[in-house]
């Protein structure tokens, strides 16, 4: 069964997703069970080998405080561009990583770039630091230390890495 059902909370979540997008006649539940069923057999060798969540309760907690700094920060940029921009100062920072595990690692990297106003642009080669753009930067250290205890700590303990 496993074999046929790899991830099957994705497959229902497909499912449902698609039936809230393209409404419940019986052809959209045909096709969507079928895409629910084939996205996950298809993609499931690509993710296997990703940590796996260690702390639910953690992931929640993680994504109200992104949703929250999410709306913050667009608060915050849209009162810095409707200001004069001669009191912008964007700036490039390196960031230096704890996280070394590639999920956890593109979601801080993700999360970054979700909130207004910061950019994760690439990783080094050796995936020591992660460059990021903010559009406006007045403490580098201050930013840095906001990133690591805002995100990266919770994302190491949520994946136990």
């Amino acid at each position: 069964m496993r074999y046929l059902f790899p991830m099957p909370w994705h497959s229902v979540l497909l499912w449902v997703v698609w039936l809230l997008l393209n409404g419940s006649s019986a052809g959209h539940m045909v096709l969507g069970a079928v895409i629910a069923f084939l996205i996950p057999l298809v993609t499931y060798r690509y993710v296997r080998s990703h940590r796996s969540v260690s702390k639910p309760g953690g992931m929640a907690l993680y994504l109200l405080r992104l949703l929250k700094d999410i709306v913050i920060a667009n608060i915050d940029v849209a009162r810095k561009i409707l200001a004069p921009n001669d009191k912008l100062s964007p700036g490039w920072i390196a960031f230096p990583l704890s996280i070394q595990e590639p999920f956890p690692a593109t979601l801080l990297a993700s999360s970054i770039s979700l909130t207004p106003g910061t950019v994760s642009v690439e990783f080094s080669s050796d995936r020591k630091w992660l460059y990021i753009h903010a559009l406006h930067l007045e403490n580098e250290a201050e930013l840095i230390e906001f990133i690591r205890r805002r995100y990266e700590l919770p994302l190491k303990e949520i994946f136990a890495c």
